[in-house]
């Protein structure tokens, strides 16, 4: 299996990005996907998650202004972020196939590389 995280870069505050994943995964139809974040010094926060009939959750700090959305045909999911802001600056991380509570890293078994975001102020 194998996650291609794609789509960081900088942005200003209250822009807009869309991050990419694309998997290579036989199982992806059936599979949850997930979005992290992870800043220098913290733990990688889990920011949403979208299982396989498409129902997704998200953080409190990013409810409203971010959405994760799935295209089974291409085997490829996605975070639309919107409302920016210099706190949203992280790599952020794709992951698959949960196999635990949604929120924990340990419960995501494939990992992306990381793309960048930057948010200037």
């Amino acid at each position: 299996v194998q996650l291609q995280a794609s789509g960081g870069g900088l942005v200003q505050a209250g822009g807009s990005l869309r991050l990419s994943c694309a998997a290579s995964m036989r199982t992806f139809r059936s599979s949850s996907m997930s979005w992290f974040r992870q800043t220098p010094g913290r733990e990688r926060e889990f920011v949403a998650a979208i299982g396989w009939g498409g129902g997704a959750d998200y953080v409190g700090s990013v409810q409203g202004r971010f959405i994760i959305s799935r295209d089974d045909r291409k085997s490829t999911f996605y975070l639309q972020m919107s409302g920016l802001k210099p706190e949203d600056t992280a790599i952020y991380y794709c992951a698959a196939n949960r196999i635990g509570p949604m929120m924990l890293r340990s419960s995501w078994q494939y990992w992306g590389q990381g793309t960048l975001v930057t948010v200037s102020s």
